[in-house]
């Protein structure tokens, strides 16, 4: 995961109630079991567990922000 610091990533994660969500998130730092992030759809701050990310795939191109 440490490779895609700088870029952006289509996850798909379930949080801790359980619940499953897709999103882009723009990679800024890898510590351990947490990917810090910003969630492109809120423009907020996150930090997702690498464990609780189920799949992802980098976001090629120019449009990549748009979600």
């Amino acid at each position: 995961m440490e490779k895609y610091i700088g870029k952006i990533l289509e996850i798909i994660y379930i949080d801790r109630a359980g619940r499953v969500s897709q999103r882009r998130i723009e990679v800024h730092a890898v510590k351990g079991d947490l990917v810090r992030a910003t969630c492109l759809k809120t423009g907020e701050p996150r930090a997702f567990r690498k464990s609780n990310i189920l799949a992802f795939v980098p976001v090629k191109g120019r449009g990549s922000h748009a979600s």
